[in-house]
């Protein structure tokens, strides 16, 4: 099938007007920007790392009272890592080191754990969002037995050729394949390998493609998709749909921190760096003073996730009171200055007609418009 005969097969699928979709950014979780993604002809998403299961279910009803009920959603998970090894004495050189750049870090920061991942799932199926994705490794046999039962598809975030053969043999509905260039968090399985095996979109977009296509399975590009460009190049090269994330944090309805999204206008690629400084998870966010200084050689070396998160979080919460893009956890993809700082509902469907003129589209939707 013809690329853009492909994306618009998946997009009537989905009940979408165009293959757009939200990238599921724990942190950034404005109903109004899900909204606005919906107005647009795209799918809306939502990361739920940090939720309750209370939290789930108030996001989601906030956000069908904007958008509708039937509005099209995609709701994310974060596969729970093993637990991690604790070290008391580096937590303490850790905590000196955080205390430079920000307010003491509190006696037992490192001991916060994220919410209970199975407390999780049963409010993802409480919800019966379209679909359900997760990142950081998959579901187990039971887990994806409860989603398909329940008529949710599960879209497995992958970013290694190997990873997306173990998606598949697990039985994923559709592969989202997260190049090295995403702002925010990478879904690998193994944190320890995750900054070795980081791989570019435009390398793992075909490997995952040609990995699929044996079941007709559709993959998703993400990561580093910010125009029309880029968006026409992931489905040349394989994929069914493109997810857009950092873009998405240029518009007004992304409600970040306004010198983080002051400085997405000017990143330049080289201006981001894989960092482990805030979570303990390898993920892209802008070359900032605290980034660099975490990487120094005479820095310790951050903690494994979710401890280094704990211990980080008095410095973030400060950063953000403040305003202080120096020590905010400003996530950011390579490509995010190419967006346009437009509402998504106005930018969404533009970067689609552009993208479709490139592909040698005539310019018709999927489907006359989204709910």
């Amino acid at each position: 099938m013809r690329p853009l005969a492909r994306a618009r097969s998946f997009a009537a699928a989905q009940g979408l007007a165009h293959p757009l979709l939200q990238a599921p950014m724990a942190g950034v979780p404005s109903p109004a920007l899900a909204a606005a993604v919906v107005r647009g002809g795209g799918m809306a998403a939502m990361g739920a790392l940090l939720l309750t299961s209370e939290g789930i279910a108030d996001w989601v009803a906030r956000f069908r009272a904007a958008a509708g009920a039937a509005a099209p959603l995609q709701l994310n998970l974060w596969v729970p890592d093993p637990a991690p090894r604790r070290d008391a004495a580096h937590e303490a050189r850790l905590a000196a080191f955080l205390a430079q750049h920000g307010p003491e870090v509190p006696a037992g920061a490192g001991d916060a754990m994220p919410p209970d991942f199975e407390a999780q799932l049963d409010a993802v199926m409480a919800a019966s969002p379209a679909a359900m994705s997760t990142i950081m490794g998959l579901l187990s046999p039971v887990q994806a037995a409860r989603l398909r039962a329940a008529g949710i598809a599960w879209w497995a975030t992958v970013t290694t050729a190997a990873e997306a053969l173990a998606a598949l043999a697990a039985g994923a509905d559709a592969l989202v394949a997260q190049g090295a260039e995403a702002g925010g968090h990478r879904g690998a399985f193994d944190a320890a390998r995750a900054r070795d095996e980081a791989v570019g979109l435009f390398a793992l977009l075909p490997a995952v493609a040609d990995v699929a296509r044996s079941t007709g399975t559709p993959v998703i590009a993400a990561g580093g998709i910010a125009d029309a460009r880029t968006a026409a190049a992931a489905l040349l090269l394989g994929a069914s749909a493109v997810q857009v994330g950092s873009a998405l944090l240029r518009t007004p309805e992304s409600g970040i921190a306004p010198a983080w999204q002051a400085a997405l206008a000017t990143a330049a690629p080289e201006g981001t760096r894989l960092t482990r400084a805030f979570s303990g998870r390898w993920g892209r966010a802008l070359a900032t003073d605290y980034v660099n200084a975490a990487a120094a050689p005479e820095a310790p070396e951050p903690a494994p996730y979710p401890v280094q998160r704990g211990l980080t979080a008095a410095l973030r919460k400060a950063a953000e009171a403040a305003d202080d893009l120096q020590h905010l956890q400003a996530w950011a993809g390579q490509g995010v200055a190419l967006a346009r700082p437009a509402p998504a509902a106005q930018w969404l469907p533009a970067l689609w007609r552009e993208a479709e003129a490139l592909l040698g589209g005539d310019g018709s939707p999927a489907v006359s418009a989204a709910a």
